[in-house]
């Protein structure tokens, strides 16, 4: 907003021109989200306690433990969506459409998880909405903004999907890609509301992944740097960067008061929301399979859960203690900050190898 209204003046005020430059938009919008995060934090998580009593509810068939963490809060999310909302309509161009979608699928998706989180409460369960509603919702809201999505693309990349570490394998989905795009979306907001399962370790990974695709963005959206690393360019991809800013900004806001021993849960209001973000911005600047990398920390928890599920439906035995992943390690007697410490740094290397795609190629 400020963009749209500031750099018109930049004529007759040259300071204005700074509001031109992605990066200077970027860095103002982490420090928003960031400021917000801590103004609202402290009054949310007092409201959230009041309205939910005991908070979330525990599972009885998890970790010792989590018992521990009985009338902690949940809906956090809220925090991390109002912040990163604010700041990304504040610096971002709010002419560019793929702001706007990437916004209305945070919204969506952080509705889909306050549903979920909102029946938690009031029947005093993990369990919310039924996975086959929740899923239905979230591929309705999918297509429409990948329908949308494709219409801005050009038509030479509509249905293109670039493969890491490969120059010219580009591989034309055709019709497939929408569903494609709509598996993306509603596969890394699941992912990332599995991982969310201890203090803090959703939402580094989810930051990491932000200021990947920040980067990832900014180098799409600039012809010249993408003509030089051989990589789709995507015209207003670049504004991304921007949301992505926000994104860490806020999360870091969040991560402040989610630090161990957690005052307040993400709940799905926020891993939902943040999950579908990171897919859509992936579909948006052609790396989604990059996403699968930079992202292959939620990519583990998901596998372990399949596995998990599938080994006991087939041979009735488990593979792990518990599934997701972190629980396994708890069960085995890791302390929770050694698993999340160390889950952190996999989300780092991984964060490493991913980047590489853009220059070993």
């Amino acid at each position: 907003m400020l963009y749209n209204y500031l750099v018109p003046l930049s004529e007759d005020f040259q300071i204005f021109n700074l509001f031109r430059y992605l990066t200077f938009r970027a860095g103002g919008a982490i420090l928003t989200s960031l400021i917000i995060s801590f103004i609202i934090g402290p009054k949310m998580i007092y409201w959230l306690r009041c309205k939910q009593g005991e908070g979330q509810p525990i599972r009885d068939d998890g970790p010792e433990t989590h018992l521990l963490k009985k009338g902690t809060p949940t809906m956090g999310g809220l925090m991390i969506l109002i912040a990163l909302s604010i700041s990304t309509i504040l610096w971002a161009d709010m002419s560019n459409r793929y702001i706007w979608a990437v916004l209305f699928v945070s919204i969506a998706f952080g509705f889909i998880g306050f549903l979920d989180d909102f029946l938690k409460i009031r029947h005093g369960s993990s369990s919310g909405l039924s996975s086959g509603l929740k899923l239905l919702i979230q591929m309705f809201f999918g297509f429409a903004v990948t329908y949308i999505i494709v219409g801005l693309f050009e038509p030479s990349m509509k249905n293109s999907l670039s493969v890491p570490f490969f120059k010219d394998f580009i591989i034309d989905l055709g019709w497939f890609f929408l569903p494609f795009s709509v598996l993306v979306i509603v596969g890394a907001s699941n992912a990332v509301n599995l991982t969310d399962g201890l203090d803090g370790l959703a939402i580094v990974p989810v930051m990491i992944a932000g200021g990947c695709f920040a980067l990832i963005a900014y180098l799409v959206g600039n012809i010249v740097f993408s003509n030089y690393l051989q990589i789709h360019h995507v015209i207003g991809a670049g504004e991304l960067s921007i949301f992505c800013g926000a994104l860490i900004g806020s999360g870091l806001g969040f991560l402040w008061f989610n630090a161990p021993p957690a005052m307040v849960f993400m709940g799905d209001t926020g891993s939902l929301s943040l999950g579908g973000a990171l897919g859509t911005i992936s579909i948006i600047t052609k790396h989604e399979l990059v996403l699968v990398i930079i992202g292959g920390l939620f990519v583990l928890e998901t596998a372990s859960v399949i596995v998990q599920v599938a080994s006991f439906k087939l041979t009735g035995k488990r593979v792990f203690k518990m599934a997701p992943l972190h629980h396994h390690f708890e069960k085995k007697g890791w302390a929770e900050p050694t698993i999340v410490i160390r889950f952190w740094i996999i989300a780092f290397i991984l964060a490493l190898v991913g980047l590489s795609t853009l220059k070993l190629r």
